[in-house]
C-alpha cells in the first residue's frame, strides 16, 4: 500500500503503482487541509467575488463572470471542452501514473478539491479501472488540459476506460467495476482536476526508471564487448577518475571492473596495444555523464511528483487565492529533452563497439562480420547496418521540443513549454537504445565464441549463458530477424537484468 500525503512519493513508489497495479490510499493527515481549502472555495462562491477559475471562464474568458448556480456546470463543461485529445492512446501504466501523481498533488491541500472527489480517483486505481487517454494534445502549460480532461471524464461516467483489458465506455466499465460514478464537480474541481504536469511527467519518469536500469545493461554490453576484443583495462583504473571526480564516470568504471573481475581475455596496456579507441577507452566518461544527467532528471522528476501544479492556489489558511503559473512544464521539458539526448549518446557510442567487432579491420583478430566462413557468409554485417539506423533515427528525435513554442487562448498562454513533446519522444529513443544495446550483447557473445567464451569474467558469462539459453551460436546465414527480436526481449523484459544484478 502506498499512502499519498503529497510529499514522500519516489520514483519507485510511483513505478509500483503505474506499472505493478500497488494500491494506493490517502494519509489521515492530509484530509484536513484538503477539506479546509474546499471550504475556503465555497465561501468565495457564496460571496460572488470573482476570483479566477472559481466563478470566472478560463484563459482568455478570465473576464467572463459565472452565476453561483453555474459553477457546477461549468467545471463540467471544462472537462467536456478540454477532452481534444488525438493520436494513439496512452498506456495503462501512464494513466495510472498520471493518477497517481494527480492525487498526490492535489491532497497538499491547495486547490481546493472535495475529498470525496479524490477518493472517487484512488478507488478507481485500486479497482484497476484506467480511463482512456489519447497521446496528442498538450503544450505543456496550462498544464496537460486535453490529456488529463480524458483521465477526469471517466469519474462522472463519461469518456472511455479500460477494464480487465477491454476498452469500453466508462458507463460501462463502472457499472462492471461497481463504481458510482461522481454526480457533479463543485467550484473549481474540474480545473483542479486539469492543471497539472502529470502526462508529460508520468510518461517521463516512466522512461527514466527504465532507462536507470538500460545504463547497467548498455555496462554491462561494454564489457562483453570488452572481453570480445582484449580490451585494455588500465583506462578503468579507479586513480584515473578519482581525478577527474565526476560521480557518474567513478561509477561506471567501477561497475565494469566488477564486471570484469576475473577475465583472462582482457589485457593490459603494452601487453598487445598501447590503447584501445574511445569507444572502450572513454566508455566511463561518456556511460559517466549519461548517467549523471539521469540522475539529474531524477531529481526533477521526483520534485515534480510531489509539487502543487495547479492554478489558481488556494491559501486557505491566509483567505486568500492567487494565480500564478506552476502549471508550465518547462522544467520537465528541459528535463526529458536532455534525457533523449543522454540516451541517444549511449546508442552511438554502443553502435561504434558493434562496429569494431565486426569490422575484421578494427576488431585485433575476430573473423570478419564474426562469420566462420565469411563471404558465402555475410554473418552480423547488417546487424551494425541496423544498429547504425536506430542511432540515426534518435539523432533526429533529439532535437529538442522544449525549444518550440506557440500561442494559445487569444495569446493570453504566449509560451508553452512542450513537455509532452520531450516526453513523448523519449520513449521512442529509449526502445531505440534498447534495440542497439541488444545487437551489441548479441554481437559480442557471437564474437566470444571465437575469443574464448570460457576466459569470460563471472559476471560477463552469466550474460553470455543467458544469451545462449535463447539465442544459438549464429555458424553458417539463417533468419537473423528472430535471434535480433529475441535479444531486445531479453532487455526489455528485464530477464538479462534479473540474471547478472
Amino acid at each position: 500500500m502506498i499512502t499519498l500525503n503529497g510529499n514522500n512519493l519516489t520514483l519507485e513508489g510511483f513505478v509500483q503503482v503505474a506499472r505493478y497495479h500497488e494500491l494506493v490510499e490517502i494519509d489521515e493527515t492530509a484530509k484536513f487541509g484538503i477539506h479546509e481549502a474546499q471550504a475556503y472555495v465555497s465561501k468565495i462562491v457564496s460571496t460572488g467575488k470573482p476570483v479566477y477559475g472559481i466563478n470566472t471562464g478560463f484563459g482568455k474568458l478570465s473576464d467572463h463572470s459565472i452565476k453561483q448556480e453555474e459553477a457546477s456546470l461549468l467545471q463540467l463543461n471544462l472537462l467536456r471542452s478540454h477532452a481534444c485529445g488525438m493520436g494513439d492512446v496512452l498506456s495503462i501504466e501512464v494513466v495510472r501514473g498520471m493518477m497517481v501523481q494527480r492525487i498526490n498533488a492535489l491532497v497538499k491541500g491547495y486547490s481546493g478539491i472535495r475529498l470525496s472527489t479524490l477518493e472517487k480517483m484512488v478507488e478507481f486505481l485500486n479497482k484497476g479501472l484506467t480511463p482512456v487517454v489519447f497521446e496528442q494534445g498538450s503544450l505543456g502549460a496550462s498544464g496537460d488540459l486535453a490529456l488529463l480532461s480524458h483521465m477526469s471524464l471517466p469519474l462522472l461516467g463519461e469518456g472511455e476506460c479500460f477494464y480487465k483489458g477491454v476498452r469500453m465506455s466508462s458507463k460501462d466499465a463502472l457499472n462492471q467495476a461497481h463504481i458510482e460514478p461522481l454526480s457533479h464537480l463543485e467550484a473549481k474541481e474540474g480545473l483542479s482536476l486539469i492543471n497539472g504536469t502529470q502526462a508529460m511527467n508520468s510518461i517521463g519518469g516512466l522512461v527514466l526508471y527504465d532507462a536507470m536500469k538500460l545504463i547497467k545493461l548498455a555496462n554491462l554490453s561494454l564489457s562483453l564487448s570488452m572481453e570480445a576484443l582484449e580490451g585494455v583495462i588500465d583506462a578503468f583504473d579507479e586513480r584515473v577518475h578519482q581525478l577527474r571526480g565526476q560521480l557518474g564516470q567513478i561509477k561506471v568504471a567501477q561497475e565494469v571492473r566488477t564486471l570484469l573481475d576475473g577475465s583472462k581475455n582482457i589485457t593490459h596496456q603494452g601487453q598487445l596495444r598501447v590503447q584501445d579507441a574511445y569507444s572502450l577507452r572513454c566508455s566511463p566518461q561518456v556511460h559517466g555523464a549519461i548517467l549523471d544527467t539521469m540522475e539529474y532528471v531524477l531529481k526533477i522528476v521526483e520534485t515534480e511528483m510531489n509539487a502543487v501544479t495547479d492554478n489558481p492556489l488556494v491559501f486557505a489558511k491566509d483567505e486568500s487565492v492567487i494565480s500564478a503559473g506552476n502549471f508550465h512544464g518547462e522544467p520537465l521539458a528541459f528535463a526529458f529533452d536532455f534525457l533523449g539526448i543522454a540516451l541517444s549518446e549511449l546508442a552511438n557510442i554502443s553502435e561504434r563497439r558493434i562496429e569494431r567487432l565486426v569490422n575484421p579491420a578494427l576488431s585485433n583478430g575476430l573473423p570478419a562480420f564474426l562469420s566462420k566462413c565469411s563471404g558465402i557468409n555475410s554473418g552480423f554485417m547488417i546487424v551494425q547496418y541496423t544498429a547504425a539506423s536506430l542511432v540515426s533515427e534518435n539523432k533526429v528525435l533529439a532535437h529538442p521540443a522544449s525549444v518550440d513554442s506557440i500561442p494559445s487562448s487569444g495569446n493570453q498562454e504566449d509560451h508553452v513549454s512542450m513537455g509532452s513533446i520531450s516526453a513523448r519522444k523519449a520513449i521512442t529513443i529509449l526502445k531505440n537504445v534498447q534495440r542497439v544495446i541488444a545487437l551489441e550483447m548479441l554481437s559480442a557473445c557471437q564474437a566470444l565464441e571465437f575469443r574464448g567464451k570460457d576466459r569470460c569474467a563471472k559476471n560477463t558469462k552469466k550474460a553470455y549463458d543467458c544469451v545462449r539459453q535463447h539465442i544459438p551460436f549464429v555458424c553458417d546465414d539463417e533468419l537473423m530477424y528472430p535471434h535480433l527480436h529475441k535479444a531486445e526481449q531479453l532487455i526489455v523484459s528485464g530477464q538479462l537484468y534479473r540474471c547478472v544484478f
